[in-house]
């Protein structure tokens, strides 16, 4: 499969590299400053989302997409535009795309009927800048005309941590691990990204923990 990263270089981005390469797929990494460097079925491309041209001709070359993008701190309220950015430009070559968000738009797991990033158990007011900024990533994606897309909510907490080369899925309500924790390490959430460009499993907005 030939895959492309958008975000190749942040956090999420880098992993998913790492594990759709581990699998035998091509990857075409994309990132605006700091390139990967080129390697067997691996190419890095240095490019800047807001190219929608660039990003277009890209896609027309791609099975899939894999959407990571994380605007620097102070800018989190850009994600939605550049976003809508890059399903205009899968709209011309239909590419599928997987775009990893955040947890704000799913549902608390303690108070049905509630948005995690209006429970503070969940969304700590710091935190408050970027949840708004994935509830309107997801917006963006719900009111553009193409479809081709895929929602991955990850748990309250992703960041560096045990790896445990396994993962629970769900769809939009925030789960929970055995301990009670809601949190995920890059490589765990990887897994899970790789898998649903796999086998698709058809839903549009699913989770992970």
């Amino acid at each position: 499969m030939r895959i492309t990263v958008l975000g190749a270089s942040g956090m999420a981005g880098t992993a998913v590299v790492n594990e759709a390469l581990s699998r035998g797929h091509e990857v075409m990494a994309v990132s605006r400053q700091r390139g990967h460097r080129a390697g067997a079925r691996l190419t890095s491309c240095l490019l800047d989302v807001t190219d929608v041209e660039g990003v277009a001709g890209l896609l027309r070359d791609s099975d899939v997409a894999v959407v990571a993008l994380r605007p620097p701190s102070g800018q989190e309220s850009d994600l939605a535009g550049l976003t809508t950015g890059v399903l205009d430009a899968a709209s011309r070559s239909r590419t599928p795309l997987l775009i990893i968000g955040g947890a704000a738009p799913l549902t608390s797991s303690t108070h049905p009927g509630t948005l995690a990033i209006d429970d503070p158990a969940i969304v700590p007011p710091e935190w408050r800048d970027a949840a708004r900024a994935s509830l309107d990533q997801i917006r963006a994606c719900q009111t553009h005309s193409y479809r081709g897309w895929v929602y991955l909510s990850p748990p309250a907490i992703f960041g560096p941590g045990d790896i445990s080369g396994s993962y629970r899925r769900g769809t939009t309500t925030l789960l929970v691990d055995s301990q009670g924790q809601s949190r995920i390490s890059p490589e765990d959430l990887a897994l899970a990204v790789v898998d649903e460009l796999e086998h698709p499993g058809g839903e549009q907005h699913i989770t992970v923990v």
